[in-house]
């Protein structure tokens, strides 16, 4: 199993920048009759976490997930850095390779 970083082209200074979750998503709830205390810490997905660089890279994130779920499995890694598992270093290269086809220089893979 190969496991490496993604990055895209941030929209502003156009330098590749990938998604950090710092801290697990906090789910609260409210009710319009009572007060509810209760807060559930959960870590986000690889596909959520690639959704949220919507505006922040020049690529509609939707379109870079169907390209590499067809090949890998986005994840979230150990410190929470946007993350692609993949069978083998061919199936990375692979992926490489339409990823520059389809985006050229804007989406790129990293160890």
């Amino acid at each position: 199993m190969i496991t490496l970083r993604l990055f895209g082209r941030c929209r502003i200074y156009h330098d590749p920048v990938s998604p950090v979750l710092r801290e697990p998503a906090q789910i609260g709830w409210e009710a319009l009759f009572r007060t509810i205390d209760l807060v559930t810490p959960r870590r986000l997905t690889g596909k959520e976490l690639l959704l949220k660089t919507r505006g922040w890279w020049t690529e509609e994130p939707l379109e870079v997930a169907e390209i590499v779920e067809a090949r890998g499995r986005l994840v979230v890694g150990h410190e929470g850095e946007l993350m692609v598992e993949l069978e083998d270093e061919h199936t990375a290269e692979l992926l490489r390779q339409e990823l520059k086809e389809r985006f050229g220089c804007r989406i790129l893979l990293s160890p």
